[in-house]
């Protein structure tokens, strides 16, 4: 991984809910970890670099400050269909082309709802069952945790 995939990392994790991350890829390990002051560790490991060693970059890793906590939004009510990763939601392939789908649209079993990237990897949503679009939950391009929900739904 390099410096900027890191940084995203770190951004995205700071954002979510999550205490604890670890990601291992290749010959190298990232592990991110909140402390109760919400400071982010960094910990990268790769097969030239010990556990624990500082990090040789020309820049520094960003600092983290901590993040007011929001209200709780209130739940959706109804079946939801539910983000299967941590990651940025988008509702659209690009910028230039429609949504994949809107609030009162009819979609079928296997039909792509939004994507999430994470890690620089787009990965469609796709419906689990035939279903009507009631409500969708997060903005285009807002980060996304695991499990939460990004489509209130009527199963059809």
């Amino acid at each position: 991984m390099n410096f900027k995939e890191i940084k995203e990392l770190i951004e995205i994790f700071d954002a979510s809910n999550l205490n604890r991350l670890s990601i291992s890829q290749e010959n190298s390990k990232i592990k991110l970890e909140k402390g109760q002051s919400c400071a982010t560790a960094v910990v990268v490991e790769s097969q030239n670099t010990p556990l624990n060693a500082p990090i040789q970059t020309s820049q520094s890793l960003p600092q983290i400050a901590p993040v007011a906590s929001a209200p709780a939004a209130p739940l959706p009510t109804g079946e939801t269909i539910n983000s299967p990763m941590v990651g940025t939601f988008y509702r659209c392939p690009s910028p230039d082309t429609p949504a994949y789908v809107n609030v009162g649209d009819k979609v079928k079993k296997g039909q792509t709802l939004g994507i999430i990237e994470a890690m620089k990897i787009m990965n469609e949503i796709e419906a689990e069952f035939d279903c009507i679009i009631k409500e969708i939950i997060p903005s285009d391009a807002q980060p996304v945790e695991y499990n939460s929900p990004l489509f209130v739904v009527e199963k059809i």
